[in-house]
């Protein structure tokens, strides 16, 4: 076959860019159909739902991988629990506080309760892993 003219191989590239706009403009137009109908299955769905669905698949989630650690590995890894236990007390005390904050005003009664029992109860659980962790630690120790 002959090399093409330049007007011939001009022709062919024209009609290809012409096919690929083509292309691209019928891609996005799909593109914008896939995220209606994205939007109009979420839109529909409660969003409690799906926090209820993360909640549940994290208990299971927990379940299964703290139930399936040996027995040794067990208190230390309870003992490094306490860096997610001292999250909750930072959370907890933004709860207690929250007059504290000029742009929160004077907060629910219930978040303020709520807070304080967060923060009783995470407080007592650092407590408890560090004693827990210095007794483990102890077994470790020479005896003189």
């Amino acid at each position: 076959m002959a090399n093409p003219t330049p007007e011939l191989a001009l022709e062919q590239a024209r009609s290809a860019a012409a096919l690929a706009r083509q292309a691209a403009e019928l891609a996005e137009k799909y593109a914008e159909q896939a995220a209606v109908a994205a939007s109009l299955a979420t839109g529909g769905v409660d969003p409690t739902v799906y926090r209820l669905a993360i909640f549940v698949l994290a208990v299971f989630v927990g379940y299964y991988v703290v139930w399936s650690v040996t027995p040794a590995l067990h208190t230390p890894l309870m003992s490094v629990t306490n860096a997610i236990s001292s999250v909750i007390v930072v959370g907890a005390l933004l709860a207690v506080g929250v007059d504290a904050l000029p742009a929160m005003g004077d907060g629910p009664v219930w978040a303020k309760i709520f807070g304080f029992i967060a923060l009783v109860l995470a407080s007592v659980n650092i407590f408890g892993g560090f004693l827990v962790t210095e007794r483990m630690l102890s077994m470790y120790k020479k005896k003189v």
